[in-house]
């Protein structure tokens, strides 16, 4: 049985649809049942389970032999990097004893040691309690997510511009959660020695005006990109209904993404998703 933390969110409902699609069996851990009902009609086990409920949590873990950790993003209305990383001291409470044989856990591209630069520190810290705990760990550090963007398609549909917080011409490492899901479920089959860290990206690499093509053409309108100043980056994120806490954390996080500080593989996996088919067929389920 395996495990899937975050299981009804991209990544996370990505693992369990591949885990499933092998004949796997799947325990989808969320706080709505309502959310995994497409997973349970595949053939998932739904756990309604609040990941800060350390006890509920560890009668989960105690129920399977491997698990996909994934610590959900907070609401960044508050102060996310406090919630996150009470959320990560959550999941390793509740991995001790747990009789797990192995773990794999989902991070990010660029994760480094420090405080308040939003995945990249909280996830860090996240790798570092997991290599300090005696079940096998495997890490995926996952590129740029492609469903960053197509969280805006509405507004791109409307207006015709999509906003960037980063340069229209910087060429970025994009995957699709659909890939990390593929690579996940590999990991958590393969034997418990095959741990380390992966670095996942898409088949090639991508500008914000790579995005806006492949919404053009996804729409059938022009759409053109609005880029958003590094010095703009705090105010902005706080127009858009973030903490003080939390626009400061996604600022930084932005920033190291824009002076190339994340970007640090060496040998990355490439995935077989192209922007491209990502987003039109972002689109066409939408249009469904």
């Amino acid at each position: 049985m395996h495990i899937i933390l975050g299981g009804t969110g991209q990544v996370g409902s990505a693992t369990a649809r591949a885990l499933l699609g092998l004949g796997e069996r799947v325990t989808v851990v969320t706080r709505k049942e309502q959310h995994g009902e497409a997973l349970k009609r595949r053939g998932a086990h739904i756990a309604v389970v609040d990941i800060r409920d350390v006890e509920a949590l560890h009668d989960v873990f105690r129920g399977g032999q491997r698990a996909f950790l994934l610590n959900p993003p907070a609401d960044p209305s508050g102060d996310t990097d406090a919630e996150e990383r009470a959320n990560v001291a959550a999941i390793m409470e509740a991995l001790d004893s747990s009789g797990l044989d192995k773990v794999v856990a989902q991070s990010t591209y660029g994760a480094r040691p420090g405080d308040r630069c939003g995945d990249l520190t909280v996830l860090h810290a996240f790798e570092h309690l997991l290599a300090n705990q005696p079940i096998p760990a495997a890490i995926n550090r996952g590129a740029y997510y492609m469903s960053n963007w197509t969280g805006m398609r509405d507004m791109v549909r409307e207006s015709g511009t999509l906003p960037s917080f980063f340069p229209a011409d910087l060429s970025l490492p994009m995957v699709s959660p659909d890939d990390l899901g593929r690579v996940a479920a590999r990991r958590l089959m393969e034997p418990v020695s095959e741990t380390g860290t992966l670095h996942i990206e898409g088949p090639n690499r991508y500008t914000p005006n790579d995005v806006a093509k492949a919404f053009s053409d996804a729409l059938g309108r022009p759409v053109t990109v609005q880029e958003i100043s590094r010095e703009e980056l705090e105010r902005t994120f706080r127009q858009f209904g973030f903490s003080e806490e939390a626009a400061a954390s996604y600022a930084c996080m932005t920033r190291a993404v824009i002076d190339g500080e994340t970007d640090t593989a060496e040998a990355p996996l490439h995935g077989e998703t192209s922007l491209r088919d990502y987003i039109q067929s972002s689109i066409s389920r939408s249009d469904q």
